[in-house]
């Protein structure tokens, strides 16, 4: 298992757009569907990753909670499914079904919309206000799997509510960390970096 950082895209960074397919639905979404929510959610993730199976429960009711606050959520897997066939896409809509995950969970068959986010590990959490602008990129929470911290979006939520309130982009921003996006060959952005 590789572990790698957020890369901590600048914050103000208009969200690039993406069409993907919706794993359950069989349909394409666009960010650029939504246009009048109070923020915008980008998370990169996907089914095996034991760093987001750590936090996938209280993500999913973590989630509902800030939908009901006006946060449009995208989830998004960009993993190559050749040689991880756990996050194909119907693997996807079997893991949305099963953990109760209230976003849609696209499909980035191509990666294009990892590397125009340049997502790096699995979790990644791209926070957008309500101009789509890039407001906070960064953890869930301290927890990871065996560090016995709990799991509670502490994070996450903190800048959620922030920006709901009308406040400046919180100062301290750390990044998440995980797997590594699991690039096909030739894919790999210039940004990835492995530890």
């Amino acid at each position: 298992m590789a572990m790698v950082e957020s890369t901590m895209l600048p914050l103000g960074t208009k969200a690039p757009s993406f069409r993907l397919l919706d794993t359950e639905t069989g349909k394409h979404v666009s960010i650029d569907d939504v246009n009048d929510a109070k923020g915008y959610l980008v998370i990169f993730l996907c089914n095996h990753c034991p760093f987001v199976i750590h936090i996938r429960d209280v993500l999913a009711k973590r989630c509902k909670e800030w939908q009901q606050k006006g946060i449009a959520i995208f989830g998004i897997s960009s993993n190559n499914i050749e040689t991880h066939p756990a996050d194909s896409p119907e693997k996807m809509k079997e893991e949305k079904a099963k953990v109760g995950y209230p976003f849609p969970y696209l499909y980035d068959e191509t990666q294009e919309a990892a590397r125009a986010y340049t997502a790096a590990c699995t979790p990644d959490f791209f926070l957008f206000d309500a101009e789509k602008r890039l407001y906070y990129r960064g953890q869930f929470d301290s927890s990871r799997p065996k560090n016995d911290k709990p799991i509670t979006g502490e994070d996450l939520d903190r800048a959620i509510q922030s920006l709901l309130a009308g406040e400046p982009a919180p100062k301290e921003q750390r990044p998440s960390i995980g797997c590594n996006i699991k690039w096909k060959p030739g894919n790999e952005p210039s940004y990835f970096k492995v530890s």
